[in-house]
């Protein structure tokens, strides 16, 4: 039987990786490595930036629809003080939406991977 107090206790659920508590359920980082060398990526310190700048949009946003044009202003005020978009295409040559979508074990949003958008698939 569940106690008045546990049930109006919020839920506190673990990161799925340590250093990223907005990662999805069965994320890892030995995960996002195992893609990245697939893709040809060596990853460092600001490919993992990118990955929780990610993994956070997302879960400030998992009760609505992601919307491509937000989450890219929100990936160029994140960065703007390295460069912003352009940026990031010099780490993700492949998107910065698309392929850190992938290695951040998210669901690109809808138009991400339109060649005619101008990301990567």
């Amino acid at each position: 039987m569940t106690s008045i107090q546990e049930a109006f206790q919020p839920i506190q659920r673990e990161p799925a990786a340590p250093g990223f508590p907005h990662a999805p359920p069965n994320w890892t980082r030995a995960t996002a490595e195992q893609i990245a060398q697939q893709e040809h990526l060596t990853l460092g310190d600001d490919h993992w930036a990118v990955v929780r700048g990610l993994q956070e949009f997302f879960a400030r946003h998992e009760d609505e629809p992601i919307h491509l044009r937000d989450l890219s202003d929100a990936l160029e005020e994140k960065f703007h003080y390295k460069g912003g978009i352009k940026y990031l295409y010099t780490l993700l040559p492949g998107g910065p939406i698309a392929q850190g979508c992938r290695l951040a074990g998210l669901e690109p949003p809808a138009g991400s991977v339109d060649l005619g958008f101008g990301s990567v698939a």
